[in-house]
C-alpha cells in the first residue's frame, strides 16, 4: 500500500508529479481525491481519470499482462503535478505473488498454437528486482520478457 501526497505546485507546468510507468503487480487499487490528476496513455495522447466521489481505478498491471498472455494489458499511466491549492491525496493497493521464488509466464490454457506464448517464463524475484533497478519508463519491463 503507498499512500500519495501531492502538494500544490505553483507552476505545474514546469515539472511532472509522476512520470509514465505500469504497475508491476497483478492489479492496484486506487482511492483517489477529488483533486484529480491522474491520467491514463490512450494512443499517442494522454486522458485525464476523472475523480467519481466513492468510486476506485482498478489498473491491470504487468504480471497480469504476462499471465493473460496479453488477453489483458497493463496501462501505462502517470501523474500530473498538482497545480490547485489544496493538496492531492490518493491511496493505491498493490496485488502481488506471494511466492516470489516461483516460476511465472502465460497460463497453460491461455497458450494454443492458434495462440503461441507471448512471454517467456521468469522467477518472480528477478522479475521485482528488475523493475526496482530500473527507471520508470512505460513498458518497458513487459518488453523485456517478450518473446
Amino acid at each position: 500500500m503507498a499512500a500519495h501526497y501531492y502538494p500544490y505546485c505553483p507552476q505545474p507546468d514546469l515539472t511532472v508529479g509522476i512520470m509514465s510507468h505500469t504497475d508491476p503487480g497483478v492489479l492496484t487499487v486506487l482511492l483517489q481525491d477529488q483533486i484529480g490528476g491522474l491520467q491514463v496513455k490512450h494512443g499517442e495522447g494522454w486522458v485525464d481519470v476523472k475523480p467519481v466521489p466513492g468510486a476506485i481505478v482498478i489498473n491491470v498491471g504487468d504480471i497480469m499482462q504476462i499471465l493473460s498472455n496479453d488477453e489483458y494489458k497493463s496501462n501505462e499511466h502517470r501523474v500530473l503535478a498538482n497545480g490547485c491549492h489544496e493538496p492531492r491525496i490518493s491511496i493505491a493497493i498493490f496485488f502481488n505473488p506471494l511466492k516470489r521464488d516461483s516460476l511465472f509466464g502465460p497460463f497453460p490454457e491461455l497458450i494454443s498454437p492458434e495462440k503461441p506464448a507471448v512471454y517467456r517464463e521468469f522467477i518472480y524475484t528477478d522479475y521485482i528486482k528488475r523493475f526496482f533497478t530500473k527507471e520508470l519508463d512505460g513498458k518497458s519491463l513487459t518488453n523485456y520478457y517478450k518473446l
